[in-house]
């Protein structure tokens, strides 16, 4: 298949996910979840393919969702006649056929195992979606978080709920406040954290390990733990969240948000949000991702 925001790629039993929008942070706009969804599709119906590795190509694993215009670009499913249109959203939000959300859950639905290889920003919507894989492997400098959490959002896959205890879902949910790699494998909501120039090396090692093991064995522990954490109420929460999400987009305070991105960009709403708390792209350097770190498509 021919992708536009992504590449596909195998060698051997190992299929590899790329998101390409390196000179935008790999930030998600259309088609990014149909081509995500179709890749791991791809990959599910290769004999060949055993574990799928997902990672972004240049300065960042993924930025969450490009709103440098608003969401003009989806407005096909969130707005009639130029006006956001709630019942257009949240059917879009619930749909698998369109929900963004359930065409990145198509990495947990998968029966084949997949690690998500994250490096830079892993924010908003882009760590809902990392946080879908099985097993999360991160640079220590990685600085995951979800500043949507202080205007424009509310969680989408729920992850962030079911990787962590109710004291650390909490503080980081009223907060906002990002996790570099390191401390998100302390606090285990990724599995590993390990230095840059080990991150691909780290994770080639892991997917030869899974190669080992066969397909069918695979695909029963994934079952069998996925399906754990379906009958805790996986699936109403990744109802509920996206539903909010729309209106958390929409409220007077979100719309002053957006007017202010439009007239002074989008750096200037950034800084008002996160100046307070000195964090993402208001932390000092030593606090931020080595820019220098990037992954080679």
């Amino acid at each position: 298949m021919s992708y536009e925001t992504i590449l596909y790629s195998t060698d051997g039993p190992v299929a590899t996910i790329t998101l390409n929008r390196p000179e935008r942070l790999n930030t998600i706009v259309p088609p990014m979840p149909d081509e995500v969804e179709a890749a791991v599709g791809e990959a599910t119906r290769d004999p060949e393919a055993k574990v799928i590795v997902l990672r972004g190509a240049g300065r960042s694993f993924c930025a969450g969702y490009d709103f440098g215009g608003g969401f003009e670009h989806w407005d096909e499913y969130l707005a009639t006649d130029g006006e956001w249109d709630p019942g257009k959203d949240f059917a879009m939000a619930t749909a698998p056929e369109l929900s963004p959300t359930q065409k990145f859950m198509s990495i947990w639905r998968t029966p084949k195992p997949v690690i998500a290889q994250v490096h830079g920003y892993c924010v908003g919507g882009g760590s809902d979606f990392a946080l879908c894989a099985d097993l999360i492997v991160a640079s220590e400098d990685a600085v995951i978080g979800t500043p949507y959490s202080r205007m424009w959002g509310a969680y989408l896959s729920g992850m962030w709920v079911y990787r962590l205890g109710l004291a650390r879902t909490k503080f980081h949910a009223l907060t906002g406040r990002p996790l570099n790699g390191k401390q998100a494998a302390e606090v285990e909501l990724i599995n590993q954290a390990v230095p840059f120039e080990q991150l691909e090396a780290t994770v080639a090692g892991l997917a030869a390990d899974l190669v080992e093991i066969p397909s069918s064995q695979l695909a029963a522990m994934k079952l069998v733990v996925n399906q754990a954490y379906e009958n805790m109420g996986l699936a109403s929460t990744q109802t509920l969240g996206p539903i909010l999400d729309g209106l958390m987009r929409n409220t007077p305070d979100a719309l002053e948000f957006i007017d202010k991105a439009e007239r002074g960009g989008v750096g200037e709403v950034i800084r008002e949000r996160d100046g307070h708390f000195g964090d993402y792209s208001e932390a000092p350097p030593e606090l931020q991702p080595d820019p220098s770190h990037v992954i080679e498509p």
